[in-house]
């Protein structure tokens, strides 16, 4: 395990301090936390920051936290370069906390390259867990990363989209701003 990806096994230092950051795009509003770990919660447009600060509080109890653009400014810039068409990969430090299961399904996520899709099927195979398409689909689902930890990419063996957290639409949109000039207004 890399040093920028720390799962569940390992306990947060309590000097830590949970950055929060609250910014908008051409999508919409997100909230993104970071530790000094690295990134480690990512909303999506439509997700009240109240769910950031609920799943903040299960996963890194009793770490305080502040409020505004502190260290997680190169991620916002990350963001907002990506969904603009200037960036192609989000490749800053992560703080991933999930089971190893999950951690697995997420690693493998991180490997789909930029305007590629892959079959939940694949994903499963490829993380270690071969027949377990729905368990992967339900991991994508909880991923804390969208974007930075890539399940918009995640198809139906027929090439459908299948679900996404964020809605059909926004996926649709950032799979096809992945796939060549596009307005994220559209």
């Amino acid at each position: 395990m890399s040093q920028s990806e720390v799962g569940l096994e390992t306990s947060p230092s309590t000097a830590e301090v949970i950055h929060l950051t609250d910014f908008d795009t051409a999508l919409g509003s997100f909230s993104l936390a970071s530790t000094p770990e690295g990134v480690v919660r990512c909303s999506l447009p439509g997700e009240r920051q109240i769910h950031v600060r609920r799943w903040l509080r299960q996963h890194l109890p009793g770490l305080p936290l502040e409020e505004g653009r502190g260290r997680n400014g190169p991620a916002v810039r990350a963001v907002q370069d990506f969904l603009g068409g200037r960036r192609r990969e989000l490749d800053l430090p992560l703080d991933l906390r999930g089971t190893p299961f999950q951690l697995d399904v997420w690693r493998t996520l991180r490997s789909v390259d930029y305007g590629e899709t892959i079959a939940y099927g694949e994903l499963a195979a490829l993380a270690g867990h071969p027949g377990a398409d729905r368990a992967c689909g339900v991991a994508a689902g909880a991923n804390p990363l969208p974007l930075f930890v890539p399940c918009h990419r995640v198809v139906a063996a027929d090439g459908s989209l299948g679900g996404f957290t964020g809605s059909l639409p926004l996926k649709q949109k950032l799979l096809r701003l992945e796939n060549g000039p596009f307005s994220l207004r559209n």
